[in-house]
């Protein structure tokens, strides 16, 4: 080979590291298996998974946690109808996600007898049918810079590079591998129009009784001062969407969570809105639970960087296109203050029902002599972990528990349903936690995702991640179980016999406990305080206890 040259494997792994990217996570296959060997030699370290839909799940929660360039690596054909699952999941995240395929050569093969092409897939068609955006590798000489150009295009939400075996087996000139150009410049952040303004402001000069909701678009445009500004000025009660849970934590008037995962106190303020004003939020069916948890008499201006956003599952009365923090900024300058007498949702007597509200108070429990209730196993385990954590949950039942586990504020909350599956948690919480590993990352899984993806308890273990799994173990699809009984069907086909987890992981390196009892839970105080290696949960809870979204969803008894 000429001095000039290098293997096209080599010269991307060095690319890879000339883009900054210090982690990578997939899973071997024959036709990537160089570039594997070759990232690893060059420092960047392979995350090896045992599954390709964790896989990139783990790139999708490094992305989210880290603010970084999430990077995955699956092989061709039957690699890439595994990663499917993942893929889709990324895609809707919106997350920023590099996704690397293996290919089939460009070029036909040699006659040589080896028979037809197993492996053959049409990863374009397949990822055309995903919505997914993608790019080939055509040349190895220009390789390292079509790298650049998509790990560049996955910063506005998942891309797919396809590398062909041909492409990956070829030479690069050595001085291919560039340093990449500056960065792109940030969007700049969208100024609502006035005329926007002057309707919104209209409408919040009638309001007596304002309630201000928060979205994850405005933690992401870090518009929480500004908002607390604005609630003050209009004595607005606050309230938040379950993607921006703990926003407003510590306000005297924080609401907490509005729809499905919202807790009693929160829904007394939030039912005496006479005009809500949305910002970043998406307001679908969890955050509205089909419609009831916001005033039906109250007007609903909506404020959104996108146009398509305004409007999609609500109607609203005043639509504002606009950046949250400046749309709250003008709104301040726009709407005149109003005296302390005239503020009636932040009257004492609302302030103590936010301050008093406890959340073992919310509920009755529901345990039995061998299980726990859901919620309760939320509301200990908010005191037990570590303050300063990550919170993942997969999708499923026990996402009752939601509401009582608080988190320094939505950067450290994901929720991994963002495809409405099972199944994405356990590789999310894992790329989570590698993303931001100076905090405890817990994971809120179901039995049945769990059974589903607990080959990457080994990858936990061997990586040496410092991840909490609690299972929560019903012994049954909880969510199918209730959907069936709701329609008074019978259940038996969600349910399967109990699973001793705990010894399972514990073969991994876990340490492990199983928990049947409050008493069991309260005794998992120094474990849980300050864990120093992976640890496993196995919650046995009451699956009779159903979701307030599954019930919000049950079909209309005929009158």
């Amino acid at each position: 080979m000429d001095r000039h040259q290098i293997p096209t494997h080599e010269a991307l792994a060095l690319q890879l590291q000339r883009l900054g990217i210090e982690c990578v996570f997939g899973l071997m296959s024959d036709e990537t298996a160089t570039l594997i060997a070759s990232i690893d030699a060059c420092g960047i370290r392979f995350v090896s998974a045992r599954h390709e839909n964790n896989a990139v799940a783990m790139a999708e929660g490094y992305a989210a946690s880290s603010g970084r360039l999430g990077m995955a690596l699956i092989g061709r054909g039957p690699a890439t109808a595994n990663g499917l699952h993942g893929t889709v999941y990324a895609r809707k995240t919106a997350s920023r996600v590099l996704l690397m395929l293996g290919a089939p050569a460009g070029i036909p093969p040699d006659p040589n007898g080896f028979g037809p092409d197993t492996k053959a897939l049409d990863a374009v068609a397949v990822l055309r049918a995903a919505g997914v955006r993608h790019m080939t590798m055509h040349d190895a000489h220009t390789a390292p810079q079509v790298l650049v150009q998509a790990a560049a295009a996955a910063q506005q939400g998942l891309m797919a590079l396809l590398l062909p075996m041909n492409v990956l087996n070829g030479s690069t000139p050595a001085e291919a591998v560039r340093a990449p150009g500056p960065a792109t410049a940030p969007p700049v952040a969208v100024a609502p129009r006035e005329a926007a303004i002057e309707a919104a402001a209209a409408l919040l000069q009638r309001a007596r009784r304002p309630l201000i909701l928060a979205g994850h678009g405005a933690h992401r445009a870090g518009a929480r001062d500004a908002l607390i500004r604005l609630a003050d000025h209009l004595g607005a009660a606050l309230a938040t969407t379950m993607k921006a849970k703990d926003l407003f934590r510590g306000h005297p008037f924080d609401c907490g969570v509005v729809g499905s995962f919202s807790h009693g106190a929160g829904r007394r303020l939030v039912g005496e809105a006479d005009c809500v004003l949305a910002f970043g939020a998406g307001l679908n069916q969890r955050t509205t639970s089909q419609g009831t948890s916001l005033p039906a008499d109250a007007p609903l201006i909506q404020v959104d960087t996108s146009r398509e956003a305004l409007g999609r599952w609500l109607h609203c009365d005043v639509a504002v296109v606009g950046d949250a923090r400046l749309t709250a900024q003008r709104l301040l300058e726009a709407v005149p203050a109003r005296p302390d007498a005239d503020m009636p949702l932040r009257a004492e007597a609302f302030r103590r029902v936010l301050a008093e509200y406890r959340p073992e108070r919310d509920f009755e429990p529901r345990h039995t002599a061998r299980t726990l209730d859901p919620r309760s196993v939320g509301v200990e385990l908010d005191r037990l972990l570590p303050a300063d954590r990550n919170v993942v949950y997969d999708a499923g039942n026990f996402l009752q528990c939601a509401p009582y586990v608080s988190v320094p504020g939505p950067a450290h909350i994901k929720q991994a349903s963002d495809f409405s599956s099972i199944g994405m948690g356990f590789g999310t919480a894992l790329g989570f936690a590698r993303g931001d590993p100076q905090r405890t990352t817990v994971l809120f899984i179901g039995d049945g995702a769990f059974l589903m993806t607990m080959s990457e308890l080994e990858t936990t273990a061997r990586e040496g991640i410092p991840l909490v799994v609690v299972v929560m173990n019903d012994c049954a699809y909880g969510a199918e179980l209730h959907v069936l009984r709701l329609r008074g069907m019978p259940v038996g086909t969600t349910q399967f016999p109990d699973v001793d987890y705990a010894t399972v992981a514990a073969a991994f390196g876990f340490r492990t406990v199983t928990v049947r009892t409050v008493d069991d839970l309260r005794a998992l105080g120094p474990l849980l305080a300050a864990p120093d290696g992976p640890v496993l949960v196995d919650c046995k809870i009451n699956g009779a206890v159903a979701a307030g979204f599954l019930e919000e969803t049950a079909p209309k008894k005929p009158a």
